[in-house]
């Protein structure tokens, strides 16, 4: 029998926010173009559309005495038990985020001392080889940090490495901006560990990551508020939603396939994909795209989501999206050992990243 070391997922954890924000209180909003020009169109009928076009009902915002690294302190803390794992154990952490704290009612970025320092911190870790750091990579930024953490692993630099995505969008959106909409805030984690398993056992199987940072490089930045009287020194995020659709369409089912290559597994034997919940339709026609480049149709249940009632919450959408099927808490979507399964993901940068896992 053939023994491997592998980077294996020990523990999975979430912190869903409790405000939730619903279409219906978006009606009421005047909406304006990046041109500053007033959307004459109905708001609900703005709203209506919204919907149709990115599957999303409802989003969740944190409570504004809620920080980015307390979400993600939350999420680490339930990713630590249930990996039964010491925190003073921990070799590194590593979270994802954007835009770091982001105090409600202000728009300044915080970002002294680091997130990943905040958290160790509040996990009252005193170890001093437990080295934290943050990572900045876009909507695929916990992707990133488990390919980072599976780097290392593989290197004997560490043994045990905890991954966060963390963020709180709601407070860097322009209200007068129809993409507003679309962000929402939330943390998730999990724990890998190096263990020595057979051939065929758990663990990362292969990664692939692109990055294309020509024109693409902009297609979301911060900008000023779409309202014409605005202040142009405070800056909001912004997306370019038509090229970020065609950007994704072109290269994501293409680095998808890289990775699953990679890991010489058969389309047919892939049991899910966990996909950067960033709107709906974007993320089926991915998917189609995807099984097309093998001469295959995609199961009908390969794709969880979350998008529907969470929204968009950047890094935090694919580990929070693993943890509810992790934990039997998605309908109709559960996983079982020896199942082949992907994360994959796509944002600001232009960056693309996927990993081919064994559970």
């Amino acid at each position: 029998m053939i023994i491997q070391q592998h980077a294996i997922i020990t523990g999975t954890g979430s912190f869903i926010p409790p405000v939730v924000k619903t279409n219906s209180d978006f009606t009421q909003h005047n909406f304006y173009g990046e041109d500053s020009v007033k959307i004459e169109t109905n708001p609900q009928e703005v709203v209506k559309k919204f919907e149709q076009i990115t599957g999303i009902a409802e989003r969740r915002y944190a409570t504004a005495d809620m920080q980015s690294s307390g979400m993600a302190a939350i999420a680490a803390k339930i990713a630590i038990e249930d990996a039964h794992c010491d925190p003073e154990t921990l070799d590194q952490i590593i979270v994802a985020h954007n835009f770091g704290n982001v105090i409600k009612h202000t728009i300044q970025t915080d970002v002294l001392p680091a997130l990943a320092s905040r958290v160790k911190h509040e996990l009252q870790i005193k170890n001093p080889n437990c080295v934290p750091y943050d990572i900045l990579f876009g909507c695929p930024g916990w992707v990133q940090g488990l390919i980072q953490a599976d780097a290392f692993l593989k290197a004997g630099v560490a043994k045990k490495c905890l991954v966060i995505g963390t963020e709180t969008l709601s407070r860097v959106l322009d209200i007068y901006d129809r993409d507003s909409m679309i962000f929402s805030d939330g943390a998730g984690a999990c724990v890998v560990e190096s263990k020595e398993v057979s051939e065929n056992g758990p663990g990362i199987l292969s990664t692939a990551v692109q990055a294309h940072c020509q024109e693409e490089v902009f297609y979301l930045n911060l900008g000023k508020s779409n309202f014409p009287d605005s202040d142009p020194r405070i800056r909001y995020i912004k997306m370019k939603g038509r090229k970020v659709y065609e950007y994704a369409m072109k290269h994501v089912p293409e680095a998808m396939k890289q990775c699953l290559d990679k890991a010489c597994v058969n389309i047919n034997d892939l049991k899910k994909v966990f996909i950067h919940q960033a709107n709906e339709k974007m993320d089926e026609r991915i998917i189609k795209a995807f099984y097309k480049l093998y001469n295959a149709t995609a199961p009908k249940d390969i794709m969880p989501m979350s998008i529907h009632t969470l929204g968009n919450s950047s890094v935090a959408t694919v580990p929070t999206l693993f943890d509810l099927v992790c934990k039997n808490k998605l309908e109709e979507h559960s996983l079982s050992e020896g199942d082949v399964i992907m994360f994959a993901s796509v944002g600001a940068g232009m960056n693309i990243n996927a990993v081919c896992y064994r559970m």
